[in-house]
């Protein structure tokens, strides 16, 4: 019975998303096996991840210059609603350095949507999530894995830089003068940097110096300790008393202005606003980078917490939850969402067993928001006495801690494609918007990978007198010059197809030889492009009244050949009823044998009445 196109078409669709698809109800069956033992190992670890996810929620939020509520929130509800579909049961979704720094560099290039920063961020938010949903639905994750991670080092180790460049600003108390030259690189942020030195402001030095020391202590003494927040907390109860009720040299120094329960409220996408679409248009472009980031931050932490933990990796799986703890976060006021490395590492060393550890640590940072956001009715603003250069310092030691000398030399020593892409990667972000710079990095790497990958193996051979089929040496002839065996080995994907042309086209030049046989058993990855280069060559070849026949094809390389057409074109002039054929299947108990009906086929198409080929079989190879 004849397929239909469109019964075709969904049955492809079927087997596209039959294996590996997103399962919207991953949360179920960890809620049936829980019990009192993992909910008291969950909660042992919950507190540990609010007290890092609490600060840093400012400290991301501070890095992308918005709004610290929208860092925390972001902690708060990613941290809730990731859970409920992801594959990974450690994970720590909310804001991260590199995702927020993205955000960063994208308003201040673009200094017209920067001004509208607050107001426009729920909707890249909510355009993240439907990108990172969309992606996790057509398992894009599985083409993550092509991404090198040369990228990725190089786009951390710009990005920290960038990150701790900065920062220096507030360190210094040089803010407004930096912010007034609007850079948007780093050769401008340090060129303003420099020429704002004549205003360095010495109590904001003193007191990053001081935190920095602080923080650095505490990691070499109790290196398990949650030293971010304690530096934070002493650093800001010293200094921020100092700023407002001593005065002396620290009065006058920047803090942060804490937040009301009013600033709290969901800030919606604007749906309504006459440029709505003006706005998607200019916020594709960092709102793809940003899910793409997000998810490649999110899949290689996934990755390093299952090698530990024993669990699969469902890279798709944890996809779709990212973008659903974006879609959240769109929703609630948060910035971006990614997995976060330091908090998911947290949670595991602190024995978390289940995703539910994750969720009580989320509800942990929204109680606290909203005691931060009570507080203000009683006279107590918590966050304004947070000084900026306080925050700033443990922002540069996180900075610092991104940069992993290992990784460096491992990538510019490994290769020179390595070492071309880590180069290159680190060298935009420096120089263009990281949201272009991570895809210069990406393109690169492809672009590489592509170039080594479209090198077929091509060699021609011969029989030896035994009988076994062998490479023919350099300075032997063939037996016999009207025939060549050429062994295709590789991919021929649309990037090898020009050079599989070149090469065969080249042993195709040879005047003497009338049949070409292409011994196609070990060849991968037929597409499009390599079939119309194959088309080309057998109409060349019998434009001159010679022939190509195909041996050992494999069942993959037929279902190809079949499908476009081009079976046809390769069996024209061969008598099927009389049992005539141009192409020759594998066969896996004797993968000569194929090639040997091609050479009968060969000196029928020459005019000999009979072929004298002796094949050798060696049964326990097979």
């Amino acid at each position: 019975m004849s397929v239909s196109p469109l019964q075709r078409f969904q049955r492809r669709v079927r087997e596209f998303f039959g294996e590996g698809n997103v399962d919207f109800k991953a949360v179920i069956g960890p809620i049936r096996r829980y019990n009192v033992a993992k909910f008291k190992a969950d909660m042992g670890a919950a507190p540990n991840v609010a007290l890092l996810a609490v600060p840093q929620g400012i400290a991301y939020a501070a890095i992308a210059e918005l709004p610290i509520s929208f860092g925390i929130i972001c902690s708060a509800v990613a941290a809730l609603v990731a859970p409920v579909f992801a594959g990974s049961r450690h994970t720590i979704l909310g804001p991260t350095n590199a995702t927020a720094f993205m955000v960063f560099s994208f308003f201040a290039a673009e200094s017209a949507l920067g001004a509208r920063e607050a107001e426009l961020v729920p909707l890249m938010v909510l355009m993240v999530g439907a990108f990172c949903l969309i992606g996790g639905l057509m398992k894009v994750a599985d083409l993550l894995q092509f991404v090198s991670r040369s990228v990725l080092v190089g786009y951390v180790t710009g990005a920290a830089v960038l990150i701790m460049a900065n920062q220096f600003k507030h360190i210094l108390g040089i803010a407004s003068f930096v912010d007034a030259a609007e850079p948007s690189n780093f050769v401008s942020l340090a060129s303003a940097l420099f020429t704002s030195l004549g205003h360095l402001q010495w109590p904001p030095l003193v007191m990053a110096v001081a935190t920095g020391l602080l923080y650095f202590g505490l990691n070499r003494w109790k290196p398990r300790w949650p030293n971010f927040s304690i530096s934070l907390v002493i650093a800001s109860a010293v200094f921020g008393t100092l700023v407002h009720h001593r005065g002396g040299v620290f009065e006058g120094v920047a803090t942060f202005s804490t937040f009301t329960f009013s600033e709290l409220v969901p800030r919606l996408p604007d749906f309504g606003s006459k440029q709505i679409f003006n706005d998607i248009s200019a916020l594709t472009g960092v709102a793809f980078a940003v899910a793409f980031l997000a998810c490649l931050e999110n899949t290689v932490m996934a990755k390093s917490l299952a090698s530990r933990s024993g669990d699969r990796a469902e890279v798709n799986q944890d996809m779709f939850a990212v973008g659903a703890a974006n879609v959240a976060c769109a929703f609630t006021g948060g910035m971006p969402a990614s997995g976060s490395l330091t908090r998911s590492v947290l949670n595991y060393n602190s024995g978390a067993f289940t995703r539910f550890a994750s969720m009580y640590a989320g509800f942990l940072v929204l109680m606290a928001a909203l005691v931060i956001a009570w507080l203000p009715s009683f006279g107590i603003a918590l966050i304004d006495y947070v000084p900026k250069a306080v925050l700033a310092a443990l922002v540069v030691a996180i900075g610092v801690s991104l940069v992993n000398p290992q990784n460096i030399r491992i990538c510019l020593r490994s290769t020179p494609d390595d070492a071309a892409v880590v180069i290159t990667t680190f060298a935009a972000t420096l120089l263009a918007p990281l949201h272009v710079a991570i895809f210069i990095g990406v393109g690169l790497s492809i672009t590489l990978f592509l170039r080594r990958a479209s090198r077929p193996h091509l060699v021609e051979y011969e029989f030896s007198e035994q009988g076994e089929l062998r490479e023919m040496g350099e300075k032997r002839k063939r037996p016999n010059p009207a025939i060549s065996i050429v062994h295709v080995e590789g991919d021929l994907f649309f990037g090898a197809s020009e050079l599989f042309r070149n090469q065969v086209q080249r042993t195709a030049a040879d005047p003497s030889l009338q049949v070409l046989i292409l011994r196609l058993k070990n060849a991968r990855h037929l597409d499009a492009t390599s079939v119309l280069a194959l088309e080309e060559l057998i109409k060349f070849m019998r434009g001159q009244d010679r022939h190509v026949l195909i041996s050992g094809a494999p069942k993959e390389v037929y279902k190809v050949l079949k499908n476009s057409g081009t079976l046809k074109l390769i069996q024209e002039g061969a008598d099927r009823e009389a049992g005539e054929s141009n192409i020759f299947m594998y066969r896996a108990s004797n993968p000569n044998i194929s090639t040997r009906d091609a050479l009968k086929r060969a000196q029928q198409l020459l005019g000999g009445q009979k072929a004298d080929i002796r094949i050798f079989y060696d049964p326990s190879q097979a």
